[in-house]
């Protein structure tokens, strides 16, 4: 009941409870899906195309990420014009390069063209809520942390447009995967589970090579 209530205004308000156990409503679920796709699809290029792993998880990871794309909040472009203009103003030693091929957001590049950030949220292990910084709010914060621009310059970067209840539900509709939070949790897994399998070389060739027929279920 309190799922339902509580989803019944305009926008969500994050950290109210989602009616399940231990999983809070997220304040920024566009922004942040679209920074875990993006390094999941970035990490996933070290491992050979031949791989079946590789090739499951990009076909997923570009299926949800075109749909979390089709979904804008209401003065998205806008904001993304000023936020490049703002990035523009405040970094010195660094530009805004043009929007990825992938739909992400303007990047900072340095001034001899290499990227700076290249996916702009949540990197490994560290904190889960840097990813719900898209684009070029990550890429200024982590100037400011590396003392390349003043961090209060970094902070005040405005917000992207939130999603509205009615836009989430879609997105969730389309998805088909439960909750937006529950979407989130899973593509913070499969991020973490690429480095596993990394380390795992899962594609390689076995020490033991499996007798012919091995894999072959039995027949009627």
């Amino acid at each position: 009941m309190w799922q339902t209530i509580s989803r019944l205004g305009p926008r969500l308000e994050a950290g109210l409870p989602t009616g399940l156990t231990g999983l809070w409503t997220r304040g920024t679920p566009r922004s942040t899906l679209l920074s875990l796709y993006n390094i999941t699809l970035s990490k996933l290029q070290s491992i050979p195309e031949t791989s079946v792993y590789r090739q499951s998880v990009e076909a997923l990871t570009r299926h949800r990420m075109g749909l979390v794309e089709q979904i804008k909040p209401t003065g998205h472009e806008q904001w993304a014009n000023r936020a490049r203009d703002e990035a523009k103003e405040k970094t010195q030693k660094y530009r805004v390069g043009s929007v990825s091929a992938d739909g992400r957001e303007a990047r900072l590049t340095g001034r001899d063209g290499q990227v700076t950030n290249d996916h702009g949220g949540w990197h490994g292990q560290r904190n889960v809520e840097e990813a719900e910084l898209e684009g070029i709010e990550a890429a200024e914060l982590r100037l400011a942390e590396r003392g390349l621009i003043n961090d209060d310059d970094a902070r005040e970067l405005e917000d992207e447009p939130q999603l509205t209840a009615e836009q989430i539900a879609e997105l969730e509709k389309k998805i088909g995967a439960g909750l937006i939070e529950e979407v989130i949790q899973v593509a913070e897994a499969e991020l973490h589970l690429v480095d596993i399998m990394k380390k795992a070389n899962v594609w390689g060739t076995l020490e033991e090579e499996p007798i012919v027929g091995q894999w072959n279920y039995f027949q009627r």
